[in-house]
């Protein structure tokens, strides 16, 4: 999952929902909000531009309605 200095995060909604998918670095602070909104049921692909960061490990959460997930990806330069 390295990726430099773009990648595309995919994720599917059952039903229309408001989501918020946001990128933190591994001491918590928050460097990006990549969606605040509501969005349609079906596929997204989303694409989260590094560029502006350092190398390191980065984590996103993705809030869809009641769904919460966490996952973890690296950024090398």
């Amino acid at each position: 999952n390295p990726f430099n200095p773009s990648t595309t995060i995919k994720f599917g909604l059952p039903k229309d929902s408001k989501v918020v998918l946001e990128v933190y670095n591994i001491i918590g602070e928050r460097v990006a909000t990549l969606i605040n909104q509501e969005m349609s049921a079906g596929y997204h692909n989303i694409n989260f531009k590094g560029n502006e960061l350092s190398t390191g490990i980065y984590i996103y959460r993705i809030t869809a309605n009641e769904f919460t997930s966490t996952k973890k990806f690296i950024l090398m330069k």
